[in-house]
């Protein structure tokens, strides 16, 4: 384990096992995007008990009460987003890494869009993504943007304009499973993988916890980087507690300086 600041030599050796590696994945969390300014949900400023319950958010109290399920999320959606958001220097540097050739996924917890908005194609999203909204009915799927204007005027819930349906948040709300394709995709991508990188993730919310196991009992080079200690059980390889938006460019520039 490292603390700060990541000694060269551990960032060259870990450049040349993505360099090497025939299939390469990253897993990311909410400390990648908190430095672009997202609150965290969970932790001891985190958005749930401090400024939101999260009994409120339910699927249950969704489908028992989507007014008011509607209106709190719009609550929810202007604390967050309010001021704007943009990816940041650790969202580029897995764009890099992804148009090198190295990194064949992005599997993500984490719903705010940032890493398809900084360019990354390859997005694997465990948790749904709240920049989209869709229909309970047609399974239309539309920019959440528009429908949160619509609350904001009143319709509420929001219906799809094609069937009449209600909308809901494209996310994985408290109470629902996690959608099956995407989890199998990241568990194949877990078992096919040389270098599993876990960034930004605390590793304690299962399944996506379970995913650098996985890819540790496969014989890939497992690697975290956490500005916290995480719950991995000691198998990684590298496990370095970093800022995330210095070392994974960093990382890219390792990559560069062996071209």
């Amino acid at each position: 384990m490292t603390d700060g600041a990541v000694p060269r030599e551990t960032i060259d050796a870990l450049a040349e096992e993505l360099a090497a590696a025939d299939h390469a994945v990253v897993l990311t969390g909410a400390g990648v995007s908190t430095a672009s300014g997202l609150p965290s949900f969970r932790g001891e400023d985190g958005i749930w008990g401090a400024e939101f319950d999260p009994s409120d958010f339910q699927y249950a109290r969704f489908t028992a009460d989507p007014e008011g399920f509607w209106q709190d999320r719009l609550d929810l959606h202007e604390y967050m987003y309010s001021e704007g958001i943009r990816p940041n220097a650790a969202h580029e540097a897995l764009v890099d890494l992804e148009d090198r050739g190295i990194l064949d996924a992005v599997i993500t917890q984490n719903t705010d869009g940032l890493h398809e908005a900084a360019g990354s194609e390859s997005v694997v999203e465990l948790h749904g993504n709240a920049q989209r909204a869709a229909c309970q009915s047609c399974g239309k799927r539309t920019d959440a943007g528009p429908v949160y204007d619509r609350v904001r005027e009143g319709e509420v819930p929001p219906r799809c304009p094609d069937c009449e349906g209600i909308l809901k948040p494209d996310v994985v709300l408290f109470g629902q499973q996690l959608p099956d394709g995407a989890l199998q995709t990241a568990q194949n991508h877990a078992r096919d993988a040389d270098v599993f990188l876990a960034v930004g993730s605390s590793l304690t919310v299962e399944p996506a916890a379970s995913l650098p196991r996985v890819a540790g009992n496969r014989g890939a080079t497992v690697a975290i980087m956490n500005l916290d200690e995480t719950e991995f059980p000691g198998q990684a390889e590298y496990d370095l507690r970093t800022d995330v938006t210095e070392t994974l460019p960093a990382l890219t520039d390792a990559l560069g300086r062996r071209e």
